[in-house]
């Protein structure tokens, strides 16, 4: 055989992968299994402590000043994996409702009564580019807020982009009030139960309570945000040679799914707007917990269905299709609670607390919660589930909370506002990138365009953050 028959047969050796993408693109389960061998090693490393705890206003408060050191208690090999399952058993109440809230939003967007709402405004809006922003980024900044809409604006985003580049503007507008939009409306959270929702429960805080100042912090990041994409637009519309196409070619024609806003979709819309109005009334007056509202979600979800004209089976498998959108997530949490099984048994968990504290007490207050912000944002680069972040470290910063002089209800609001806004840069953030693949728009573009606004959002969080410290946010 000549050597150039040799060559043109030779297999192809595919590229090798280098150590450092394997840890960009790290899967949060293996980065959690590898959290939960790390503490296992830590007991034998580190010294084991205790501090006393007493039952105040129906919550668990740690003693300050009664932290003392006791023998050691190292876990054992196999421990790593049955923590895993006490985990689960530990985050079974929040695990089963993010299951049963995603599974009646399944059949929300089984009826078609969302999509139906977005193809209207965009009709409406084909011609008037001045209200497109606001009105746009007002819908799916309350999605975020109500639902918890993350990867459920990937779809709309095919719409929206190329409505915003027929009007003149560019990919990166029709990108962002889609996707910017609904993180606003996430990170502010009112109502959302996957990140709120969750982190107050774990804090022993009353569900959805402190909802004033949140209500506040959802305008004015609102506000600052259509500011931010509208004054680019201009720019764009302007100059047309700054425009990003991305996936789309300008003077290509509009295009949105054959689809009419119905009674039926109006009657839906009408329920769930009454699901909330119903939900607020019920934690506020009748101090309504998760198992409440996991039950009124259910309820609601079937009314939905039918009025939507599912039948059984349909509505069966809507809400499978919903609770498997959030099915990563829930059991995330669970895994992440395993890490807090291992501290707990290896007596390690008041020992974090209690060098973390002497830490922070050095600091007033108001930089302690500043300070529980930075270390959220950062953290969210390796968890980028807001579920799974608001599990994994919500069990150390409420009780140091309570050591270091801040609310728990602030150090919730450290939570969401750390996680909400580094899901717009991380590209550990699966939603972020898959959805400027849809839109054809670079990653590195993007991290340009976002960045300043990123530090218009830090700016916006510290000075929520002081307000909250300095009125005490709580209930506690």
């Amino acid at each position: 055989m000549n050597n150039s028959l040799h060559q043109e047969f030779q297999p192809v050796q595919p590229p090798k992968k280098r150590f450092s993408d394997s840890l960009k693109n790290i899967n949060a389960f293996v980065l959690i299994f590898a959290v939960i061998v790390i503490s296992t090693i830590l007991t034998y490393i580190l010294p084991a402590g205790e501090y006393d705890r007493v039952e105040k206003g129906g919550r668990t408060i740690v003693v300050p000043d009664s932290f003392h050191h006791t023998e050691s208690s190292p876990v054992g090999f196999f421990h790593i994996f049955t923590s895993i399952h006490s985990g689960l058993v530990n985050a079974a109440g929040i695990i089963f409702f993010v299951l049963l809230v995603g599974g009646a939003f399944g059949i929300l967007k089984a009826t078609g009564a969302l999509d139906a709402l977005i193809v209207a405004i965009t009709r409406k809006l084909a011609n008037r580019e001045l209200l497109l922003i606001p009105v746009i980024m007002l819908f799916f900044a309350a999605g975020g807020t109500l639902m918890g809409m993350a990867e459920e604006t990937l779809i709309y985003i095919g719409i929206i982009a190329p409505l915003a580049i027929a009007l003149g503007f560019d990919a990166m507008v029709g990108y962002a009030i889609v996707a910017l939009a609904a993180n606003i409306g996430f990170m502010s959270a009112v109502l959302n139960p996957f990140n709120v929702g969750v982190a107050q429960s774990i804090a022993e805080l009353p569900t959805f309570s402190g909802i004033g100042l949140r209500l506040a912090l959802l305008a004015t990041f609102y506000i600052a945000g259509v500011l931010y994409i509208y004054r680019y637009a201009k720019k764009v519309k302007k100059d047309p040679s700054l425009r990003i196409l991305g996936s789309y070619q300008t003077g290509s024609k509009l295009h949105t799914p054959d689809m009419k806003l119905e009674t039926r979709h109006k009657w839906i819309l009408v329920v769930f707007l009454l699901n909330f109005i119903t939900l607020i009334v019920g934690v506020l007056k009748f101090g309504w917990y998760i198992p409440e509202i996991g039950g009124l979600f259910l309820m609601f979800g079937i009314i939905v269905g039918i009025i939507g004209k599912l039948g059984p089976n349909q509505m069966a498998d809507s809400f499978m299709d919903g609770a498997k959108e959030v099915i990563s997530g829930a059991l995330i949490i669970g895994f992440a609670q395993a890490i807090l099984v291992v501290f707990q048994d290896g007596k390690l968990m008041d020992s974090v607390l209690y060098y973390a504290s002497s830490f922070l007490g050095e600091l007033t207050p108001a930089l302690n919660a500043v300070g529980m912000f930075f270390v959220q944002l950062f953290l969210n680069f390796l968890v980028p589930s807001g579920s799974g972040q608001a599990a994994l470290t919500m069990p150390i910063m409420a009780p140091l909370a309570d050591l270091v002089g801040v609310t728990r209800q602030t150090a919730v609001l450290a939570f969401q506002l750390g996680d909400g806004i580094s899901n717009t840069i991380f590209p550990t953030s699966g939603v972020l990138i898959a959805g400027l693949a849809i839109a054809g728009i670079p990653y590195t573009k993007w991290v340009r365009w976002i960045m300043p606004f990123i530090f218009i959002q830090i700016g916006i969080a510290i000075i929520f953050l002081l307000i909250a410290q300095a009125i005490h946010y709580g209930p506690f």
